[in-house]
């Protein structure tokens, strides 16, 4: 469950309070933009590390026989849709934030669908979390 709240966590405190916070003390997005994607990548690539932590945790606890329903498949899916939207993100919407900021694109379409991924990455990470706290009998 350590990992679970870790990732949750990190989420959290990245995206919701580092990120604002940059952009609040830079006060010019020009200066804050390139830090907030330097972050974003590295909480994509924390994800992906701390999931599959997860992935491989759950299959042994399957393997072991420990009391885990049906319902651990659901945990998986989402411990993989959140590494889905983390890697979409890093490759795909990260990629056309920085075309659309040198082209003069639709950036604005581009922070929406960003944030859009890190919400669902968030929301995962917590549906993970709440699972995986309940009691032993009912976990997962």
């Amino acid at each position: 469950m350590f990992v679970a709240a870790l990732w949750w966590g990190g989420i959290s405190a990245l995206s919701f309070l580092a990120v604002p916070l940059l952009f609040a003390s830079l006060g010019s997005p020009a200066m804050a933009g390139p830090v907030a994607a330097r972050i974003f990548s590295l909480q994509c690539w924390a994800g992906l590390v701390l999931g599959m932590a997860l992935l491989l945790m759950l299959r042994r606890w399957r393997g072991e026989g420990v009391a885990i329903a049906p319902s651990a498949l659901t945990t998986m899916g989402f411990v993989l849709f959140a590494m889905l939207l983390a890697l979409v993100q890093e490759f795909g919407v990260a990629q056309n934030i920085v075309t659309a900021r040198a082209s003069g694109g639709n950036l604005r379409l581009w922070h929406g669908v960003g944030t859009v991924m890190v919400l669902g990455q968030w929301l995962c990470a917590g549906a993970v979390l709440w699972r995986l706290s309940a009691p032993r009998s009912e976990q997962v």
